[in-house]
């Protein structure tokens, strides 16, 4: 006997085979029957077009489910198999940035290609002692960076094995990581970023200075790349003194966000500078005409015989010019869009803040005459 809920009276058949209309709200629902069993599933739309188009993506992956089952019971789920879930999923994932996704498939790119044959390999039959060959091998060569990611999608990937009844275990799980060596950081001093930029105006070609401009307008606001790039003059704020930086619903929902990043002395005269050189600018004009500058840094760098940087670096230099000038690392921590309090500035710039504790603590005194005023930066 059929549920109430499941009823003729309250499921109306569409002229689409396994498509119905719940008859109280409208809502179309997918109601197939995938190898003997009755499966239903709301559309979550009264669109009868909408409806069409998901109910195919449903039947779809449901039938893929089934015979992955199959083929399971079988004991013919091969890592393959494994993988075609594995991308589906990664797909489906609104909680990762589309660069994470790319990024977790560049990982699986090099394991598939370190580890010849893997792909048409029963799942089940993957032993320890395959894991950590390929290991040995593999992370012969490979940052540990990308040793560790590979590993972990190596791992996600046999996971699904398990969830499928193919396999009890994760023989993965006994490769160990790599260590990750926290990278050092080689800024420029002042003097030598000032030899950096007036190295990539004097080429005097091309759009050198417009590169010389960025490579000031990334340091001077500790901007990213992809932020800096789509900052107007409408999002300088000359009265509060203040830039707007918008994040980008294209890097993911995290950085989808604005935040205020104040101007500092330096980058309120350049701004005025290149205001004033285009009078003509609409407040929706770009301030940076151009929109990369690493060939130009990077050349500037051999030039003045200092180590080479990135657009990036220019971020972590705008932090370190900030906490040597007193600013409290939380308060860095927002005008760089972290969202974690200050973590994982403090894990990157944290040894900054100790030599700033001790310079100021040089300056308490209990003696009677008054000590050096600290001066608090907001």
């Amino acid at each position: 006997m059929e549920s109430e809920k499941h009823s003729p009276k309250r499921f109306e058949k569409s002229s689409v085979a396994n498509l119905y209309r719940y008859v109280p709200t409208g809502v179309y629902y997918a109601m197939p029957r995938i190898r003997g069993k009755l499966k239903s599933k709301s559309l979550k739309t009264d669109k009868f077009s909408v409806a069409q188009l998901r109910l195919a993506d449903f039947l779809k992956e449901e039938h893929q489910k089934a015979e992955s089952f199959e083929n399971t019971v079988r004991g013919k789920l091969t890592f393959g198999d494994a993988v075609a879930v594995f991308k589906k999923r990664l797909a489906a994932n609104v909680e990762l940035k589309p660069r994470s996704k790319e990024y977790r498939l560049e990982r699986l790119e090099a394991l598939l290609r370190s580890w010849p044959k893997l792909m048409t390999t029963d799942i089940s039959r993957i032993r320890r002692h395959d894991c950590l060959e390929w290991a040995g091998k593999f992370g012969a060569s490979a940052s540990a960076t990308a040793f560790n990611n590979t590993v972990g999608t190596l791992r996600m990937i046999l996971d699904i094995g398990i969830e499928y009844g193919a396999r009890y275990d994760n023989p993965a799980k006994t490769i160990s990581k790599h260590r990750v060596r926290p990278k050092s950081l080689q800024l420029p001093s002042k003097q030598q970023f000032v030899d950096l930029v007036s190295a990539i105006e004097s080429v005097r070609v091309g759009k050198a200075r417009d590169c010389a401009n960025l490579v000031r307008f990334l340091a001077f606001g500790g901007f990213r790349i992809s932020e800096a790039r789509k900052i107007t003059w409408d999002d300088c704020d000359w009265e509060k003194g203040q830039i707007r930086v918008r994040g980008d619903a294209a890097t993911g929902p995290k950085n989808w966000t604005v935040r205020y990043v104040p101007m500092i002395e330096e980058m309120e005269q350049l701004l005025k500078k290149l205001r004033a050189e285009r009078l003509d600018a609409k407040p929706s004009d770009r301030v940076m005409l151009a929109s990369e500058c690493q060939g130009s840094l990077t050349r500037a760098c051999f030039k003045v015989n200092v180590p080479r940087i990135t657009h990036h670096d220019l971020r972590h230099l705008f932090a370190t010019r900030c906490i040597e000038s007193g600013v409290d690392i939380p308060t860095v921590s927002k005008w760089l869009g972290h969202k974690d309090g200050g973590a994982l500035a403090m894990k990157i710039y944290g040894h900054l803040r100790e030599e700033h504790s001790v310079s100021m603590a040089r300056k308490v005194s209990f003696q009677s005459q008054p000590a050096t005023p600290v001066v608090q930066v907001a």
